[in-house]
Order: C-alpha cells, then structure tokens, then sequence
C-alpha cells in the first residue's frame, strides 16, 4: 500500500530563541524587583546602559559581519547577556564600567568566535571576569542593605552617581559602601576572627547568607525552577552546581565550623544561584549531554568553593563558569550516551 507520507520535516517544535529568551527575562523580574528593594535603582540603571551598549555592539557588529541585522538583533539573547552582566556590576559602579563590560562580552567574547551558537565561553561571564580583573576596586564597591532608602537616596541622585560620579552634600562612595559577605567572612578569617565572632560583630548577616542577598537568591531560585518547568534549562546542571557546592561546603562546616561557612551560606551567598540557574545553564557554552550537564556542574561547584576558600577572590561562580566552558567539550566527548543498537566501544 503507498502511503501519502508529508515532505520533511516531519516535527516542529514552536520553540524559538526569541521566546526562550524572553522567559529567562521574564523568570528574573522577581529578582530585579527584590535586588531594587533592597539595593536601590542601581540595577535598573545598569541594565539599561548594558543593554543599549550590548544592542549598539551587537548592530555594528553584525553590519561589519554583513549577517541579517534584524533576525539576530531581535532574538533576545544579547539582551538576557546584558542583564546578567549587570547583576555582576555593583549599584554604584560608574557607567563607563558597565559599558565596557557589555561591549567586551558581545564583541570579543560572542561575536570574534562567530556569533550566537558559536562562543565556547559565557559572554556575560567573560565581560564580568574582565572587569573583576581590571578594575578590582570598582568591581567590590558593593552597598549594604537598604543604605539608600535610608538616606533618600533617589533616582536622580543615584544618576549623578552613576554618570557623574556626584554624591549628596555629606557623601562618598567609600562612606556608602560596605563589604559582601563573602568578602567579610574572608577577610575576618585571614585574620584569624571566626566565623560565629564575624556575625555577631556585624549586622549585614541573616538566616543563611546576607539581608538582601538571601531573599535575591531565593526568588533567582524560584524564577530557575520556573524556567526548568517551561523546559527552557534542564534540571540537571543547577542540581549538579548547587549538590556539589552544598556538599563540599558541608564537609568542611562539619570539620571545622569556626573556619568554614556553613553550606547554606555558600548557596545563599555570591552569585551561586544566578549562576547555577541562569549562567551555567547557557545553551551554547556548556555540556549537552545528560551525564556531561552534571559532571560540567560539579566541576563548576567544586571550583566556585575553592575559589571562594582558597583563592584571591570572594566569589569564583565567574572564573568557575569559564573554566568549565573550556572543558565542556571533552565532557560530552566522553559522556555520550551509547546509541541504541550499537555496542559502546
């Protein structure tokens, strides 16, 4: 019998890279809400400047690369990079940083590899790591909790602070900022202050990880689970992230609990959950295969725990992410599943 069999293809599947990344905005809007309680305007504000320099980049980068401008310009995906980015960026941070930042992950670190599906390193990533580099001590002027309602520090006000660098009568960035947890906690330690004096001597810490901070990472986290509902990210790589940072911070906790955080701070704390749901999980950079998402996670938990113990820096989810972006390649080379009939070799 002939059968009246369609020309391929045969599926479609309705998803575009258009709505995939209008969910993974759409999945942050919690968290830049609560971030902009407690912070202030400095997140809107740097993610407007991160994404008109990403949008600018992204134009010219695609004239001179002579690719279809509105196809791509339109996906979302620089738009998403933009925002990460600018979570990365202190509140205050002045401008020029943030464009520097927008403009080296999209034209260096996405566009010099050959575009969207091409960068083996997380855009957004890449422009944090060289701003951190560079410009240590703009990249740690960080704000305490709620600093700015305090003191009515308003939207024009945070803009001259932003753009040019002008502070109410009275006020310096120094005087406004404050050391992250994290940092706190590292610093105290070196000089031999534990982590139980730390707290009691400073008012910045809540049940887990820092006030703010805490309730951030608890709506990233509900906005990720979101996104693995949508099917838009996997489960696999936020639990590998998330288990063997846990894991690795609880061995040392139950060791020595005077000179190790305990767990939940670590998860709590820093950029773990932005990067566990929302970094690590990037399409592109990272391990595809089911058994080479969750070793490509562990490793990245794993090193955002030494880094953040042993290394120079408070926070190591960035440096971490790279680093395993470049192995993630031999990952799924030696994580493919056997195909069906044939004998693994």
């Amino acid at each position: 019998m002939k059968l009246n069999t369609p020309a391929s293809p045969h599926v479609h599947g309705d998803t575009t890279v258009r709505k995939m990344m209008l969910r993974v905005l759409l999945a942050l809007i919690p968290a830049i809400i609560a971030y902009s309680w407690f912070f202030g305007w400095g997140l809107l504000i740097n993610a407007t400047i991160a994404v008109v320099t990403a949008l600018g980049c992204e134009y010219l980068m695609l004239k001179l690369r002579e690719r279809p401008v509105n196809f791509f310009l339109t996906d979302g995906s620089v738009v998403v990079t933009a925002v990460l980015l600018a979570f990365c960026i202190p509140p205050l941070a002045p401008w020029w940083l943030t464009v520097l930042g927008a403009a080296f992950a999209v034209i260096v670190a996405k566009h010099l590899y050959g575009g969207l599906g091409y960068n083996p390193f997380n855009p957004a990533m890449a422009g944090y790591v060289v701003l951190l580099i560079s410009f240590p001590r703009d990249m740690s002027i960080w704000l305490p909790p709620f600093i700015l309602s305090e003191l009515d520090f308003s939207l024009p006000a945070t803009l001259n602070a932003v753009f040019l660098g002008v502070f109410p009568t009275g006020y310096t960035l120094d005087a406004l900022s404050a050391a992250t947890p994290l940092d706190l906690i590292k610093t105290q330690l070196s000089i031999d202050v534990t982590i139980a004096e730390t707290k009691s001597a400073h008012a910045i810490f809540g049940d887990f990880g820092g006030i703010g901070w805490e309730w951030i990472g608890n709506w990233i986290f509900l906005g990720g689970v979101w996104l693995i509902y949508k099917k838009v990210i996997s489960w696999h790589i936020p639990a590998a992230v998330l288990g063997s940072l846990f894991t690795v911070a609880l061995i040392f906790y139950l060791k020595d609990a005077d000179h190790y955080a305990s767990p939940m701070f670590h998860v709590f704390s820093g950029a773990a959950m932005l990067g566990a749901f929302f970094i690590a999980t990037d399409p592109v950079s990272a391990a595809t295969t089911p058994m080479g998402r969750i070793v490509y996670g562990i490793g990245i938990g794993i090193l955002t725990y030494v880094i953040r113990v042993w290394g120079g820096y408070p926070d190591g989810i960035g440096f971490a992410v790279l680093l395993m972006n470049l192995a993630a390649p031999t990952i799924d080379y030696y994580t493919q599943p056997r195909v069906y009939g044939h004998k693994r070799s």
